[in-house]
């Protein structure tokens, strides 16, 4: 889409598709604050919150109805996405509600290889290149979600709605799982228990352990990609949102709305990240491999989900 198209006149009325599905999301967690008051940290920040959240989606449609263009439609998209990045720090508040379940998920990987994946593969991984390219996959996750959207922005707008709203919609369901089924992961449930213990097959039910440690097991930082992937993890990380896992999960959606957009290029450009990815989630010990493959399942089912939700919804609209 040429810069000039961004300022070509487009007329809606009402909420968009995008803009349904983040109230949804508004409604279910202003439920789940007000039933679990006394259990979570400041209740009422968080519903100071989602009224600014709401206020900022009015201000952006008063700026749309003032001048309704795509550029005034897509920043309304856009501040969606961007609250991702405050929805996903809150799901630990609501998960540290519920006990956590790292050792029925520590016991599966046992029982399927017979050892811990996550423990010894970056034992028998340990060439520099291989652990730079494992944590540059990882890291560029955030990378190849970005450049997707905007590339589905600026260059498939008449199906970027659709796109964003599979994105969004993913994302928020990922997030409801990890609020009511929390899994640490790891690098912090293994941190808990000991390394001797995760290898000798012991998975003690911590319960609710982890409302109140968050101790993780840091990788030796040796390049700039790990150097990066540990700032990311003391930065912004807290111990849920292990299963499934949202860097496989929200990773294939990306690569799935890369390949509908029927841009071959990009789709394969982003394909060797996409594996480094995959991979790098078991190597730093972010999840259990059983995390990983019911991330690729749960992308592939959320994404035709999401679709279909999208296409109902303008259906009866």
């Amino acid at each position: 889409m040429a810069f000039n198209g961004l300022f070509k006149k487009k007329e809606h009325k009402g909420f968009t598709a995008c803009e349904i599905l983040t109230l949804i999301y508004i409604v279910i967690t202003t439920i789940m604050t007000v039933g679990n008051w006394d259990e979570i940290d400041h209740p009422s920040t968080l519903l100071i919150v989602r009224a600014g959240i709401l206020a900022g989606m009015g201000v952006l449609y008063l700026l749309y109805r003032l001048f309704p263009c795509r550029l005034t439609w897509m920043l309304r998209s856009v501040a969606l996405l961007f609250a991702l990045a405050y929805w996903y720090p809150e799901t630990y508040n609501f998960a540290r509600c519920y006990p956590y379940y790292d050792h029925i998920f520590a016991q599966a990987d046992m029982d399927i290889w017979g050892f811990q994946p996550s423990i010894e593969f970056s034992k028998a991984v340990t060439s520099l290149f291989w652990c730079e390219a494992l944590n540059m996959g990882y890291y560029s996750y955030y990378f190849m979600m970005g450049g997707v959207l905007l590339f589905c922005l600026l260059a498939r707008f008449k199906d970027s709605e659709r796109y964003v709203f599979i994105f969004l919609g993913s994302f928020f369901i990922y997030y409801l799982i990890f609020e009511f089924f929390p899994v640490a992961g790891p690098y912090y449930y293994f941190k808990a228990i000991g390394l001797d213990a995760a290898r000798e097959g012991n998975y003690p039910d911590l319960g609710h352990y982890f409302a109140t440690h968050g101790e993780l097991i840091h990788a030796e930082v040796r390049g700039l990609f790990s150097k990066l992937v540990y700032d990311i993890q003391e930065a912004g990380e807290n111990p849920v949102g292990a299963f499934p896992s949202s860097h496989v999960g929200m990773g294939t959606v990306t690569m799935l709305i890369a390949w509908n957009t029927r841009n071959r290029w990009l789709f394969w450009c982003l394909m060797p990240l996409y594996v480094l990815l995959c991979i790098a989630t078991v190597y730093i010990m972010a999840h259990y491999t059983v995390d990983t493959i019911a991330g690729l399942v749960s992308a592939v089912i959320l994404y035709y989900l999401m679709d279909w939700f999208y296409r109902w919804l303008h259906r009866n609209r």
